[in-house]
């Protein structure tokens, strides 16, 4: 049987293109929101504190956050004093921006240091991003953490995920606790698909929402207890 190699090129050529149309469409499909563009606040901030005397036989634990593990740090510092060296990276900077995971690798440079323990929260900022933008980015973000307890050299590193604390009802800058329920939901499929502890802060301060100290943050009294936790957390997880 005579076959016509033109018709069959075309045939092929044909089949080739459909393939292509059907994969581009497959791709577009699962291609996730794009998360490449930075949504700044009106106030961008950084707040980088490390020990002024480090003791060199103590491990060293890293604070990764917001200003909300800002306000706990210092309660962290004291109730682990003389158990581990506490460092601080806060930032606005929210999961879903892509300068997050620059601002990390720079700090984690900078110090130098291993870290035995991150303890690590993130979306009380960013509300501009979408909630399927912080869910796209969630698991870059998760890798980058990741990274900086795998510098040990051939010690065990281990992380805490540290969820979002409530707000009030009137919360500016588009914070709601529907949103933070739902980011709280997307950080917790992540995280219990990587067996990460969790530190419970939200529902720590659901029951001491008299202590806020405006609409997002907690006074002292509310800091030194969601601090406590932490660092009741953090010792638990160094003891193992």
């Amino acid at each position: 049987m005579k076959i016509d190699r033109r018709l069959t090129q075309r045939g092929g050529f044909g089949i080739a293109v459909l393939f292509l149309l059907f994969a581009s469409a497959a791709f577009a499909a699962q291609k996730p929101v794009s998360t490449l563009v930075s949504i700044p606040e009106e106030i961008e901030w950084t707040w980088e504190v490390r020990p002024p005397h480090p003791d060199p036989k103590l491990p060293n634990v890293l604070l990764l956050g917001d200003s909300l593990s800002r306000n706990y740090f210092p309660q962290v510092t004291r109730d682990l004093a003389g158990v581990a060296n506490i460092y601080l990276m806060a930032s606005s900077t929210s999961v879903g921006d892509p300068r997050l995971p620059h601002q990390i690798r720079e700090f984690a440079a900078m110090e130098n240091v291993p870290f035995r323990i991150v303890h690590f929260n993130n979306g009380m900022h960013g509300w501009g991003y979408t909630e399927a933008q912080y869910k796209a980015a969630f698991p870059e973000f998760l890798r980058t953490v990741r990274s900086l307890v795998g510098m040990n050299a051939g010690k065990t590193g281990a992380l805490i995920w540290a969820n979002i604390t409530p707000v009030e009802p009137n919360a500016f800058n588009g914070a709601s606790n529907g949103r933070i329920d739902a980011r709280n939901a997307t950080a917790r499929s992540f995280i219990d698909a990587a067996h990460i502890p969790i530190d419970d802060q939200h529902t720590l301060m659901l029951q001491h929402q008299n202590l806020h100290q405006d609409t997002v943050h907690f006074n002292t009294a509310g800091s030194n207890l969601m601090g406590d936790q932490a660092a009741a957390t953090i010792r638990s997880q160094l003891g193992k």
